[in-house]
């Protein structure tokens, strides 16, 4: 249908329309409109990635002053979803332009991944090469996965692709090169992809057709693309986003999907943490580098002479494209692109005393060394940077400007001595990336020394955390470089609270509810066991017997009431392993096992895999299964229960994260001081969302249904409740507040018996909106839905 919004034509590529949809799309046309960013939470299951794609590639079409759309994700599996709607999408586009005359308007769309989902020189990435694994398909997000084999598969790529490799081999035919980067090197102005939407699996097809590198395809046509897909570490990570987002220009509309984590996501990028194993890697790294710099001087030391020469021009000068390449496509050692520093920083020439090679392997052995000697401590320490910059100053003479050229002096050193097995200097550019952080950011950061893990006391291993307590530094130049920064997700509540955490101020700001004909969801409370006594994981009673016994004959309950599969999230992986320990000694694991078959996530990837595997073919066996799984997981964040997969979910406890970490009290003392945000309502904040997060697991779609438990009575506090996202709370009545066991039997038997009734999916009523009806909407209340019949 064409949907008319505010002024703008929308191609939708479906018959119907939600009334949630069109009041997201007339919310981000007016962001658009005012050059701003926004934050929209929308109701799971409701066609949030559709409905924002149709919306801006209308706009890119009625507006072509507009950039790219850049869609970051968090999984490869989400990225290929994405760009499977987007391929609908176009294709339903198209027929509104046939006719003499009448072309569709062109459009290349592709997502961009690692060198290991997209290789497809099987003597590079092996059996990778062939396609995703099930084990990313199902729970993994992309940067977790294999880390070791993607690393070896870039190492590899480089080893092949490296442009002083490519020179060898001009001279020397036993060189190995890659076929696919060489094929594609020589086609030169030819080596384009035509107007379309690529998938990753398009791009490995297609690549195998042509003899072409996917990655490298991917790469150099991200400048000719209307719309860009990629993780959210291409936008976020400073090391990453120079060398892939760097050419990207203002009006480019940034989105970030399934952001409720974003903020951490964002901290995440500027840590390091620094461990004695780390450290003594990092020695045996420089006393590789200074063997390899005594073998430049004694065979060739114009090159280390060349390098002296750039580095007294200034940072600026080196190219992300090494010199002599022989085309436009992003070079083998791609790798060696700087982070993203101040411009006034890159403008500057490094520091004279690290200049040359020999000089700067000696600067940082002495910065290891300190380091060392800062992990050899008995107590905790804590300190911000610029007490440490003042000790590093006092005892070695180095100033924060030396510090803060490390990462990139050390990559220039890394490309000069034309050495490619990077992954194996992984420990001494961890260092490199501590000092340029701690040279660079005086304010937002912590470093926090601990002799030993405060959990395991009798276990010595010293660690040094550079830790940011700031998410706003990460996203910061998001926000200043792009006209508008699109956050959204299905559970962003209490919504106020990000733009105080990322420090920005949004131009719109909404949180939408969910229309339906028929309550397919039942959020219940439960706060008491069968024998009324309290259910709770709070630290004091998460150990008595009776929680324990009250919170396992719940399950077993559940289980013979509720059909199909159920999913139960607990607090922590230590917290899971204690209470199913004794549900086996009290026999109520073998009851529940009477029921329904019980599969568990681990901390190891591969039986994780194997037990979703497990699972979903118990569930389509008729037979039914119970997921124990964890809150902020693997599967919390990126696998959905639907349809018969997930009948009821079960939250049991609130997930709080673990209070005593220095890391954590650090960061609650720089949100209260810098943004005035108390303790309390930030913890509240992020344990409600991962709630909310788990809970909706379970709906994603208006023909689904489930139940929603939330197996606390800490849920019954206003406090807690009501930063649930609208879309909940809005069907949590009040007889499901405040239930027992008992009471939850029977209002899951009413549900369930309710939700078994026949039902003709198009016969939605208020839930869908016809072209006609869309289209007579009121822009100026779009809340004020249009009487409408059902459709037959």
């Amino acid at each position: 249908m064409k949907v008319n919004i505010d002024g703008l034509t929308v191609y939708f590529p479906y018959e119907y329309i939600y009334p949630e949809q069109y009041r997201y799309m007339l919310e981000l046309k007016r962001a658009l409109d005012a050059k701003g960013h926004c934050l929209l939470e929308m109701p799971t299951g409701t066609g949030k990635t559709i409905t924002l794609l149709a919306l801006v590639t209308s706009y890119q079409l009625a507006h072509p002053e507009v950039g790219k759309l850049v869609y970051c994700t968090r999984t490869v599996p989400e990225m290929e979803k994405v760009l499977v709607e987007l391929k609908e999408l176009i294709d339903y586009r198209a027929k509104y332009f046939q006719g003499p005359g009448c072309s569709p308007p062109p459009i290349l769309a592709l997502g961009l991944s690692s060198r290991k989902n997209l290789c497809i020189n099987e003597k590079v990435a092996g059996i990778m090469a062939l396609g995703l694994s099930s084990r990313k398909n199902l729970c993994v997000k992309e940067e977790v996965a294999e880390e070791s084999t993607r690393e070896s598969v870039d190492a590899k790529c480089r080893q092949l692709t490296a442009s002083w490799v490519r020179e060898k081999a001009l001279s020397d035919p036993s060189v190995e090169l890659c076929d696919y980067y060489e094929c594609l090197d020589k086609a030169g102005a030819e080596g384009l992809l035509e107007p379309g939407v690529y998938t990753m699996q398009d791009m490995r097809e297609l690549g195998r057709k042509r003899k072409w590198c996917p990655y490298f395809l991917a790469r150099h046509m991200l400048a000719f693309a209307n719309v860009i897909v990629y993780n959210y570490q291409y936008m976020l990570d400073p090391k990453v986003s120079n060398m892939v987002s760097r050419e990207l220009e203002k009006e480019c509309i940034v989105v970030f999907d399934e952001a409720h984590n974003i903020d951490n996501v964002c901290i995440e990028a500027l840590s390091v943490n620094l461990r004695q194993q780390t450290l003594d890697a990092a020695g045996r790294n420089l006393g590789r580098l200074r063997v390899a710099v005594d073998k430049a001087k004694a065979t060739d030391a114009s090159r280390l002479r060349a390098e002296y020469d750039r580095l007294v021009s200034g940072l600026q000068l080196q190219g992300a494209i090494p010199e002599g390449s022989s085309s436009a496509l992003p070079a083998g050692d791609d790798w060696l692109a700087n982070p993203a520093l101040p411009q006034d920083i890159l403008r500057e020439a490094v520091p004279g005393n690290i200049r040359r090679a020999e000089h700067f392997i000696q600067f940082l052995r002495r910065f290891v060394d300190h380091l060392r000697q800062r992990l050899n401590t008995e107590a905790v320490e804590t300190e911000n940077p610029t007490a440490f910059l003042v000790q590093v100053q006092e005892k070695l003479n180095i100033d924060a400007k030396t510090l803060r050229f490390c990462y990139d002096r050390l990559t220039s050193l890394l490309k000069t001595l034309e050495i490619t097995d990077t992954d194996d200097f992984t420990p001494i550019h961890l260092v490199a990336d501590f000092a340029t952080l701690v040279g660079t950011y005086a304010k937002g950061f912590a470093i926090i020394i601990e002799p030993f893990d405060e959990r395991m006391p009798s276990v010595r291993d010293p660690v040094l955390q550079l830790s940011c307590l700031d998410a706003s530094l990460a996203i910061k130049p998001v926000f200043q470089k792009y006209q508008s920064v699109v956050i959204t997700s299905g559970t962003l509540s209490p919504i106020d609270l990000y733009p105080r955490l990322l420090n920005f101020n949004p131009v719109a700001i909404q949180s939408f509810t969910m229309t339906l004909t028929r309550d397919c969801m039942c959020p219940v409370v439960l706060t008491r066991g069968a024998d009324q006594m309290t259910m709770s994981t709070k630290f004091d009673m998460r150990s008595d017997p009776g929680v324990v016994r009250n919170y396992g004959r719940m399950l077993v309950d559940l289980a013979a009431t509720i059909p199909d599969g159920i999913v139960a999230f607990f607090v922590s992986y230590s917290y899971m392993d204690s209470i199913v320990s004794k549900w086996h000694d009290m026999g109520i694991l073998q009851d529940l096992m009477a029921h329904k078959l019980v599969f568990i996530e681990t901390k190891d990837v591969v039986e994780t895999t194997l037990a979703l595997d497990n699972f979903r073919r118990a569930c389509d066996a008729g037979r039914g299964a119970i997921f124990l799984s964890i809150a902020r997981g693997k599967v919390a964040e990126g696998i959905d229960f639907d349809r018969h997969y997930g009948r009821c979910v079960v939250m049991i406890g609130v997930p709080y994260q673990y209070t005593l970490s220095r890391i954590l009290r650090a960061r609650l003392e720089y949100l209260r001081e810098t943004f005035q945000i108390k303790e309390s309502d930030f913890l509240a904040f992020d344990a409600v969302r991962q709630s909310a997060q788990c809970v909706g697991r379970v709906i994603r779609s208006k023909a689904d249904y489930g139940m929603m438990v939330f197996a606390d009575q800490r849920y019954q506090r206003h406090d807690k409740r009501d930063k649930l996202p609208a879309w909940i709370t809005s069907h949590l009545k009040d007889s499901h507040l405040n239930l027992s066991t008992d009471m939850l039997l029977h209002v899951a038997r009413e549900f369930m018996r309710s939700m078994a009734q026949p039902y003709d999916r198009m016969a939605v009523g208020k839930s869908l909106l016809t072209e006609e009806q869309a289209n007579a909407m009121d822009t100026a209340n779009p809340n004020a839905v249009p009487t409408i019949t059902e459709v037959t």
